[in-house]
């Protein structure tokens, strides 16, 4: 997911609070709860827009919803909300998530298998590669992809590590046709 730069903005401002509060990890966690509501209610997004709840009601409902929340964050939720940016709450909280984890040197990493990696494959991975990248560690999110046939793919950011045996054989066709 591309992130605005807005988003970026409203995430930087959030950590730098976090940062002088000495919150960082409690403000992730409290984010990736965020993200997880309006992951799985797209319909809450819609109701922060709505034009028939006033600015107050909208913000009694992030109030409500959001109850467990520390104040910076909902500060931010009801910023976002004042702005008319409700639709950058979910960009804002990966924003906020990725800084997080480059203070704290973890990348995150999509590793697509044929099957679903143990957690010894996974600790193996994170180990070799986080160097590669020039992080401590990563976080690894496992997809089982049945395409590959073998191997793995992993991608770190914007670089793509194709040891996959769809991959070798791609590129074999590839020079075979040249």
């Amino acid at each position: 997911m591309s992130q605005s730069i807005v988003a970026e903005r409203y995430a930087l401002a959030l950590f730098e609070l976090a940062k002088e509060q000495n919150t960082i990890s409690n403000l992730e966690d409290e984010l990736r709860v965020v993200k997880k509501v309006i992951v799985e209610n797209p319909s809450f997004i819609t109701l922060l827009a709505s034009p028939k709840l006033s600015i107050n009601e909208k913000k009694n409902v992030l109030k409500t919803v959001f109850s467990n929340v520390s104040t910076s964050v909902l500060h931010t939720l009801e910023l976002l909300l004042d702005r008319h940016r409700q639709d950058e709450i979910e960009a804002v909280a990966d924003a906020f998530m990725n800084l997080a984890n480059k203070e704290s040197g973890i990348a995150l990493a999509k590793v697509y298998s044929a099957r679903p990696l143990t957690a010894d494959e996974t600790n193996e991975i994170s180990a070799s590669f986080a160097a590669k990248v020039g992080r401590r560690s990563l976080n690894i999110e496992n997809i089982v992809d049945s395409n590959l046939l073998g191997g793995l793919k992993i991608r770190i950011g914007n670089r793509i590590f194709d040891g996959s045996l769809r991959g070798k054989l791609d590129r074999l066709e590839r020079t075979l046709t040249n």
